[in-house]
């Protein structure tokens, strides 16, 4: 199990991209939150099986239909197991 702290930038806001890592990471088993940040970007921090999560970082390099995905970093680390499921902060 790993952690795994996502920034993606670009056209990220207004065209459901919370919705879209939340349906994706769900689908995959994952544990953690997405959250649009203040500066533009969505944050998102996951845990589960490091396997899993690299397949949510390439849809996230995708995106959903309308957004404009310029850059995903990433920063793993432990899990802390702190989540019992994955949830769309506001």
């Amino acid at each position: 199990m790993r952690r795994c702290m996502i920034v993606v930038s670009g056209l990220v806001h207004g065209v459901g991209f919370r919705s879209f890592a939340s349906k994706i990471a769900r689908e995959l088993g994952l544990k953690g939150f997405v959250q649009n940040l203040p500066s533009g970007k969505v944050s998102i921090v996951v845990e589960g099986y490091e396997t899993y999560i690299n397949k949510l970082i390439d849809a996230l390099k995708k995106g959903p239909p309308l957004s404009a995905v310029d850059n995903v970093e990433t920063k793993w680390s432990d899990p802390k197991n702190e989540f019992g499921g994955f949830e769309i902060k506001i």
